[in-house]
This record gives C-alpha cells, structure tokens and sequence, in this order.
C-alpha cells in the first residue's frame, strides 16, 4: 500500500497521541510498530505519525470489543468493517486499512503471527473524485487581499504567496529553513516528503514578499538580542518559535473567513491549484512531476483530468486535423 499517497482527513489539525492504548502488551506493539516504520521503513516523522494514529483506532476498538489484534478472526474483521463505514468515510476507511495491514506485514515479519488476516481486505471502491481547486482569478483575489502592513501580516503573505508559488506541501512550508534559499538563482533547496531533496523555483512575486518577510519582518519576530535558542526556520511564530502546521491552518483558516468565506480554503487547495494552472498553461508533466516531487507520474496525471473543458480545447487547438489552413 502507498500510504503517502491517501489524502488524510485533516490530520494536519491533530496531534498525535491524542489518546492512550490501554492495554500495556498492545502499547508495546505499537511502539515496536513505530520503530520498524522509523528505522526499517525509514519513513518521515508525519508519514509514521499518521500511521500511529490509525493504529490507536484499531487498537481502541480493538480494546473496547476485548479483540486479541494477533488472533483476529474473520468474523471480527467484518465487525470492524461495518463499524468504520458506520463512522468514517471511504478514504478514511482506505487509509485505515493500508495502515492496519501495514502493521499486520510487520507482525508477520516479526513472526508474531502466521498469516496476515488482512490479506485479502480490499479497501472500498470508491468512484473517481476530481480534486477541488480555485481558479487563476480566485487565487489572485484570495493572495492580493492578504495585508502586508504589520509584521505578522507580511509573515502571512510570504507564506500565502510561496505556497502557491511553488506548490509546497504545509510540512515543507513550516520546516522551510533559511539556508534553504537561494536568493541568486530565485530558487529553494529542502527535503521534501519521503525525505528526498528537492529543488523548486520561486516567482518573482513571491519572492520580494519573502525577501521583505526575512528582511524587514522576522528579526522584529525573533530580535537577535534576545536570550533565546537559535532558530533558523523560515517562518516564525509570534513567540519566536518554529511555526506549526497546526499554526499555519489556523492562520490560512482565519482569512478564508476574511476573504472568502464560501470557499473551504486548505493548504492543498492551492498545490492543486499550482499543478492544475501550470498545466493549463503549458507546462509539460514531467516539468510538473518534478516540481511538485511525485514519485511516479501516474500521481501527477490526477491532474490532467480536473478541468476537462480545458482538455477538449487544448486537443481542438493542437491536433493537427483540427487547425485549418495548415
């Protein structure tokens, strides 16, 4: 299962831990879990944090149903099925499932049990959903309407603008450090999710409000003549500190009720906004692929399918049947 490529539902507003397995043998396999995920896998801290998450639902209704996780029967799976569905909505439900028989693989490993009991659990079919995504004109109104007067509001537009900028995910938004930059060639340098490196530009829009944001705003937020730790991230909360994803939702939250309060505006929105219009506008998908760091390029084709106006006109306009006095 490809576990980063599920959309979580909002996991970025919950922190991990939130609740406590009660069974003392059950916490242990979860830690051991944890660790085979860290250090086998080598998966980054969000990823592994998602997985733990899930697994604390599985072990709770586990607990609270007195289930044995390692002799699990087929009848208990169905139960436990028909309890998800009764609660959670398919990608939830797919997402849990790849990260229970994830945990299941690892026991097998382990030779904590014999077979995978969740082997042959598909997850639901569900029919093909295109991503939501603002237009070119939504985008400007929403990024234009973000006041740079103080220095926590030019913090907000710097962000605003490099997330749509560059297509950046809210993890590399918040880890963005400040050797990262390369002001010469308007380019930044990170890793990025699965922890590979990447290399994205920045546009000049975006940049002079992050050249304004570093220069005139942050060392009003940090002062270097203040006792405090060093910090070299980018964004900076109003204490000093590196700024949260849980912190950068509440921030983009409170202008979307300014700005747009119709719109359900989320982080991604705007990376899918960044794929979409580069691809309305030309860009090859592999140019694309290599921006927004997929993997594969099956990831980045989801794209290519949202705006299926768009797509009949560029095939009106490009074939070569189709142009007239060629």
């Amino acid at each position: 299962d490809n576990h980063e490529l599920v959309e979580p539902d909002n996991h970025e507003l919950v922190e991990p831990g939130n609740h406590k397995l009660i069974e003392p043998d059950n916490h242990k396999l979860v830690s051991e879990f944890k660790d085979y995920l860290k250090f086998e896998k080598m998966l980054s801290s969000n990823t592994v944090n998602s997985y733990i998450r899930d697994m604390v639902i599985f072990f709770n209704y586990a607990e609270s149903k007195k289930i044995n996780v390692l002799s699990i029967t087929y009848e208990e799976i169905l139960d436990l099925l028909k309890n998800f569905h009764e609660k959670y909505s398919e990608s939830t439900i797919s997402r849990l499932l790849s990260s229970i028989r994830s945990f299941y693989r690892f026991a097998l490993k382990n030779d904590f049990i014999k077979y995978n009991p969740f082997y042959e659990i598909k997850n639901p079919r569900k029919p093909y959903s295109l991503f939501k995504i603002l237009d070119e004109k939504e985008v400007q109104n929403f990024l234009e309407n973000i006041p740079y007067a103080s220095k926590l509001q030019l913090r907000d537009r710097a962000m605003m603008e490099l997330l749509y900028s560059s297509g950046l995910r809210v993890s590399e938004i918040v880890n963005l450090k400040l050797n990262d930059i390369d002001y010469e060639n308007s380019m930044l340098r990170f890793i990025g999710k699965g922890n590979k490196e990447r290399i994205v530009p920045v546009g000049k829009t975006s940049q002079k409000f992050l050249s304004s944001y570093i220069k005139a705003a942050r060392p009003k937020i940090h002062p270097k003549n203040e006792n405090k730790r060093s910090n070299d991230y980018v964004f900076l909360n109003k204490n000093g500190g590196r700024l949260s994803r849980q912190g950068f939702w509440k921030i983009l939250k409170s202008y979307e009720k300014k700005i747009n309060p119709e719109k359900n505006i989320y982080p991604h929105l705007f990376r899918h906004s960044f794929a979409t219009h580069m691809l309305q506008n030309g860009a090859d998908l592999r140019l694309v692929q290599e921006l927004l760091g997929h993997s594969n390029i099956s990831t980045t084709q989801i794209y290519t399918n949202i705006n299926k106006d768009f797509i009949r006109e560029s095939f009106i306009k490009n074939h070569p049947r189709n142009k007239k006095n060629r």
